[in-house]
């Protein structure tokens, strides 16, 4: 930090795109949509504060780990939002706290050695807020920290955020035996079910109350219908859901962020129907998705209507979770324009490096998905998985599209899988384009169903040319 405004790195790499001659029949796949990178980055800037500190103790917060300094970063944030902006700073020392609202104009800066420990006690985040739970709008438990319609609000600098989520805590809430629930317990299921039915009946979003009863667990970090965000720097560890959910917001940028939690749903970056995201030399370790792009679930998610587009993931270390990059299965609303690049996927347990996800209950059109020069040294699955059976499978009548996927330079050490891809017969997967790719050690041959148009160029599978003709669905 320099004159009270975030360091930020952002630096704009050489566009190269490799021109792949078009087959009889398919679309011109001389542009690649590499070329419009330059305008996304160059519209995603960080927010600038004023180089005014406002220290947490000096509004009643103790650093001991008992104290509760819920009113203190209360305070503090009112104070710095009234005088025009600031940092919020919290020095070293474990401070215990339940819900944070950030305001406008406030960065909430962690020096290194401060922990921001946040409760387990649900009562800590009521009243309940307007959010969104798996793709539906609803109102509930506050999440851990949390903004609605602000603008240029940051989180930044070298501490951790502690979410003590635990088997003990909110993850027995999920109601799997594995996650700590027990015969007995209570769980999330009877509610999850409840607001998806509200949500499939139009029910008004103030009238979908949930919270104390309900069991439906908090996100860690959930800016909200927010603009001119910044997360640089910090780590989180231990969500009780998922860790990092920027919804319906513009311009946000995730620089140099550790995730680190393998509890049930702990997703470690979603953006959900946001436009200009930059997430950057970050590190995941998660249990489930390292970073899931969402656009809203079923018909909450057709009703918003509002896609994902335009998110640039750059120079990020993937280890466990259910997929790296995965686009889905919120996803009602679409989702374009995801460029994915100098990135390492390395883990047994990690099952996927690109996944997307869907079904005809979800429907949802993805178009224009890049990723380049990616390392994969292992994944359990595949490499590249598309799958429109997920879940309820084909079961509805929201038929969903894939269209356009390039994998340039992508290279895999092992996996079960190279590309394993399943859509439906009246909406193949269209436009897919490999170049210059290696996989090896890979255990069974390419699964391709409902698939029309695959460009390969300089592409080996386990040391020998790969091509894809010959699968059910294929269409040459």
């Amino acid at each position: 930090m320099m004159n009270g405004k975030p360091r930020f790195l952002l630096s704009i790499l050489c566009v190269v795109v490799f021109a792949l001659p078009a087959r009889a029949g398919q679309a011109d796949t001389s542009r690649t949509g590499w070329e419009s990178l330059p305008a996304i980055l160059h519209r995603i800037q960080p927010p600038t504060f004023p180089n005014r500190d406002f220290v947490i103790t000096a509004f009643g917060a103790v650093g001991d780990s008992t104290t509760d300094c819920t009113a203190a970063f209360r305070r503090a944030i009112e104070a710095c939002s009234e005088a025009g902006g600031g940092r919020v700073v919290v020095p070293k020392g474990i401070y215990l706290t339940g819900a944070i609202h950030l305001r406008s104009n406030v960065n909430l800066y962690l020096v290194k050695g401060g922990v921001v420990r946040f409760s387990t006690n649900p009562k800590d985040y009521l009243p309940v807020v307007y959010t969104r739970w798996e793709g539906v709008e609803c109102m509930n438990y506050s999440p851990l920290l949390y903004a609605y319609e602000q603008e240029n609000i940051a989180v930044t600098g070298n501490g951790v955020f502690d979410g003590q989520g635990a088997a003990d805590n909110w993850w027995s809430w999920k109601g799997n035996a594995q996650d700590g629930w027990k015969k007995g317990m209570p769980n999330q299921k009877k509610a999850r079910t409840m607001l998806f039915a509200l949500a499939e009946k139009g029910v008004p979003v103030a009238k979908r109350l949930f919270g104390e009863g309900s069991y439906l667990r908090p996100m860690f970090v959930q800016f909200y219908h927010c603009r001119n965000i910044l997360i640089e720097g910090v780590t989180f560890k231990d969500s009780p859901m998922w860790f990092l959910h920027p919804v319906l917001s513009r311009n946000v940028s995730v620089i140099g962020v550790t995730v680190e939690g393998l509890g049930p749903n702990n997703d470690g970056c979603d953006p959900e129907s946001c436009t200009d995201v930059l997430i950057q030399n970050c590190q995941f370790d998660t249990g489930d998705d390292c970073i899931a792009i969402k656009s809203g679930r079923n018909a909450d998610g057709r009703r918003v209507d509002v896609p994902s587009e335009n998110i640039v993931i750059q120079g990020c270390s993937m280890k466990d979770g259910h997929g790296g990059v995965v686009i889905g299965s919120e996803i009602s609303g679409g989702v374009r324009n995801i460029f994915v690049q100098d990135c390492v996927m390395d883990s047994p347990r990690l099952d996927r490096a690109v996944r997307i996800k869907t079904n005809s209950v979800r429907g949802g059109v993805v178009e224009g998905v890049y990723a380049r020069n990616i390392r994969v040294g292992q994944v359990a699955e595949a490499v590249l998985k598309i799958n429109f059976f997920y879940e309820e499978g084909d079961t509805g009548p929201f038929t969903p599209v894939v269209r356009d996927i390039y994998l340039d330079r992508v290279t895999c050490q092992k996996g079960k899988y190279a590309i394993w891809i399943k859509g439906y017969e009246r909406s193949p997967i269209r436009n897919l384009q490999f170049s210059d790719c290696v996989f090896n050690g890979i255990a069974e041959p390419n699964v391709l169903e409902a698939v029309q148009g695959v460009t390969i160029s300089s592409v080996t599978l386990n040391g020998a040319p790969m091509s894809v003709p010959g699968h059910k669905g294929m269409a040459e």
